[in-house]
């Protein structure tokens, strides 16, 4: 059981408060998940820069020269870093990076940033500032571990491509298979998490031509289990039930958003909810916005 949040704004004049309403969103999932919490939030990098999302569990230690190691602009957030460099100097930055063991990339993109922790959603948003956090869109995660760890790596979002992640509640019986069939292809999945083989399911068939759309529409043939994805890349939002459709999951949309929770407590405090149009996802219905 898991708690699962999203929220993608229409109205620009909303985004000054993405960070606050997600948050709050994702604190009253809380007892749905106490093991780990995750936000990724959508936001601009300056034209012609790139931003990676770094995490250490030693940050003092190997925060201490990131920047002049990267020979990048740093901003340290706690365990974590937000690296910026200019696009054609992207490569080689996630080089030097490789050559540190105890750096992990939680993200790399123009707009995305992911902070994720062990820990309830409250102590996490706290420790990253959350509240104060603008942007488009984001989404977010409080977990109950049934599969892997509780680890921060095993924690959500997970983001296997540029700008692109995902959050799960359910569970994936052919995760294996399907791991192995992504190594193949040359994606390779880092942790043991069956979320984590679904975003690098996606992201493969974005890489290979399709949109957000179609590759949720490609998945709910590939994807065999109970599971309920919201998605993200860099303009666009997406909900995925299975077939079955076992796990709970509540949209509403309005003039100004679209919002998803897993269930619809979440969406309570969000402003004009009263006046929203609600319903209960179908299953095997991929629903889509962009920007």
């Amino acid at each position: 059981m898991c708690g699962i949040v999203g929220l993608f704004l229409k109205d620009k004049a909303l985004q000054p408060e993405l960070g606050g309403l997600l948050t709050d969103m994702l604190v009253t999932m809380s007892d749905r998940g106490p093991d780990s919490a995750g936000i990724a939030v959508y936001r601009g990098a300056d034209d012609g820069f790139v931003k990676i999302t770094l995490q250490s569990a030693n940050p003092d230690q190997d925060f201490e020269n990131l920047e002049s190691e990267l020979n990048a602009d740093v901003v340290r957030i706690d365990t974590h870093a937000i690296v910026s460099c200019p696009a054609d100097q992207t490569e080689a930055v996630l080089e030097r990076i490789s050559e540190s063991p105890h750096l992990r990339i939680m993200s790399t993109g123009d707009a995305i940033e992911i902070y994720k922790e062990v820990g309830l959603p409250n102590s996490v948003a706290e420790r990253f500032d959350i509240p104060q956090l603008q942007g488009s869109h984001g989404i977010g995660h409080t977990r109950m571990a049934t599969e892997s760890a509780v680890t921060t790596l095993g924690a959500h979002p997970f983001s296997t491509g540029p700008d692109q992640c995902l959050v799960h509640n359910g569970s994936l019986s052919n995760h294996n298979s399907l791991r192995r069939r992504l190594a193949r292809q040359g994606v390779n999945v880092k942790t043991q998490n069956d979320t984590e083989v679904a975003a690098a399911y996606l992201t493969w068939k974005m890489q290979n031509g399709c949109d957000l759309g179609e590759a949720l529409e490609a998945g709910i043939s590939d994807l065999d289990g109970f599971y309920t994805f919201v998605v993200g890349t860099r303009d666009g939002f997406g909900v995925l039930r299975d077939p079955i459709a076992c796990k709970p999951a509540v949209l509403a949309e309005t003039g100004q958003y679209v919002a998803f929770g897993s269930e619809y407590r979440a969406l309570v405090n969000l402003p004009g909810i009263e006046k929203a149009n609600v319903w209960e996802p179908e299953p095997a219905t991929v629903y889509f916005w962009e920007h």
